[in-house]
């Protein structure tokens, strides 16, 4: 793995219930790019002890609220996010959590680097007990996502990755794994532009007639495609790594949605646009809102 995190480091992480993530540091810990101090190990371990919450409730009953826009809410999604928060202080940057607090502009704007999180991506498929959901963990740079860390806990695969670290993936990670042992199973991901049938990944939950309408259009120009369906954040990562070639997302979705799998997605070699006007996704916007676009291999 390119990039090593300093001299002298090495980081055994343990989680108990709750936000406890005690680190140890010594060796080195590869494919990490460091930014003023280790925090990108920080996040990996923040996104480990937030899943491990996740994983605590998935594991008993599942008791379900709705907020005003009567999106779900779960226990999961604020333990997760308590932990989360809890690690990511140690890195003195702010943090904006779907299930934070409502942070005005005036105070969000004069952020230059900050950490955009969702604790839990996927509460319809967390409910559903489908397994396809996610912990996002983005990094944000002036409006740029320039690091991610997506995990899908019971699934058991972590992806993270920048501009400047590169893309990675690593399969069979539980929630207590060190960081060592995450070195040693980390490999890199590459997406895959051409491909024999063209792959086109669309969300589980979300289908609407512009989707349909994208792909027939992908079917007239590549013939019959294959299309695929996953819940979460995972619909980037999929063709972050190759396995799909476009993921077209006509539907909303929040800036917390996207951030942590744009970062891998760009590290890999995709862009992710507005169909439209093909200008890339900003952060920290006024509007947390995402526009309409596509994530493609390029």
């Amino acid at each position: 793995m390119p990039q090593s995190m300093g001299h002298g480091l090495w980081t055994m992480v343990t989680l108990r219930s709750g936000v406890e993530a005690m680190l140890k540091i010594r060796g080195r810990f590869e494919g990490f790019m460091q930014v003023g101090k280790d925090i990108y190990e920080l996040a990996i371990a923040a996104a480990l002890a937030g899943a491990s919450e996740v994983m605590a409730v998935y594991r008993d009953t599942i008791t379900v609220d709705y907020k005003a826009d009567r999106s779900p809410l779960t226990e999961a999604d604020r333990r997760a996010h308590q932990a989360i928060v809890a690690g990511l202080e140690k890195t003195g940057l702010p943090v904006l959590s779907e299930e934070g607090r409502a942070i005005p502009y005036a105070e969000r704007c004069t952020w230059k680097r900050f950490w955009l999180v969702d604790p839990l991506d996927g509460t319809k498929e967390f409910i559903q007990r489908n397994g396809e959901f996610t912990v996002n963990i983005a990094l944000i740079e002036l409006g740029k996502p320039i690091w991610g860390v997506v995990y899908a806990p019971v699934l058991e695969s972590l992806y993270w990755g920048g501009l400047e670290a590169g893309a990675y993936k690593a399969l069979a990670v539980s929630t207590d794994m060190s960081t060592q042992q995450l070195k040693e199973a980390g490999i890199p991901i590459k997406a895959v532009a051409s491909a024999s049938p063209y792959r086109v990944v669309a969300s589980r939950s979300h289908r609407s007639a512009e989707t349909e309408a994208f792909v027939n259009s992908l079917n007239e120009k590549y013939g019959e495609v294959a299309y695929l369906s996953m819940g979460s954040s995972l619909k980037i990562c999929l063709v972050a790594e190759g396995s799909a070639q476009v993921y077209p997302r006509f539907a909303p979705t929040m800036e917390w949605d996207t951030a942590a799998g744009h970062a891998i997605a760009l590290a890999s070699g995709c862009s992710i646009t507005h169909p439209e006007t093909r200008e890339e996704l900003r952060y920290n916007k006024e509007d947390l809102l995402n526009p309409w676009f596509i994530v493609q291999a390029l």
